[in-house]
């Protein structure tokens, strides 16, 4: 069973009826419950929004000590568009703000000639290769919407996209997955590449 987290800040019915799709039992979950966490195999964290005000919504639904000991586990965990922004260590939306910490790095204002945000189709450039990516074509399409992103291409960067700039668009750790884009709006690559992340479980 994977479970998805709502704080507030996420378009929830279309990744879990994705998930669903590629046969995986979910459910949403409001708070974090940390005595609940061996009834998961696996964790989304899903948004759009404000890097600020989600961060403020995580902790008040008890969320961040959650998420933290969940990743101990080992369990497979996923970040998506905002959720995956989140998980590194400082954001820069309207104001500074501390996020999970649980990746290197610093979400900025993306610098580009192309319009902000970005939004519509771009492909992937695939820098390692990964058992996310199996049975993907090669520089897969994906759907973006977004007007922050990660600072610089870390180590952990998996694939990335340009424009105008260099945009990390996966990002891998161990057990913690992060998408820039959305997987459950993006046809069949991403129905895939959910397949993929599910058989991590």
């Amino acid at each position: 069973m994977i479970a998805i987290i709502d704080y507030g800040a996420g378009n929830l019915n279309s990744i879990q009826k994705a998930l669903e799709f590629v046969g995986e039992e979910t459910v949403i979950l409001e708070e974090g419950k940390v005595e609940e966490l061996a009834k998961y195999d696996g964790l989304v964290l899903p948004g759009v929004g404000a890097f600020p005000g989600a961060m403020k919504r995580l902790k008040e639904n008890n969320f961040v000590d959650f998420i933290e000991k969940f990743v101990a586990t080992g369990k497979p965990f996923l970040g998506v568009c905002l959720g995956m922004q989140l998980l590194f260590e400082c954001g820069f939306e309207d104001q500074k703000t501390a996020g999970l910490g649980l990746l290197k790095g610093d979400i900025i204002k993306m610098e580009t000639e192309y319009k902000v945000p970005h939004m519509g189709w771009n492909q992937l450039e695939i820098i390692k290769d990964d058992p996310l990516f199996k049975d993907l074509p090669e520089n897969p399409h994906f759907y973006f919407v977004h007007s922050y992103q990660l600072a610089e291409v870390t180590d952990e960067v998996l694939a990335a996209v340009g424009y105008g700039s260099t945009v990390p668009a996966v990002i891998r750790k161990d057990n913690v997955i992060a998408f820039q884009f959305h997987p459950e709006k993006s046809g069949d690559n991403g129905i895939q590449l959910l397949q993929n992340f599910r058989e991590l479980l």
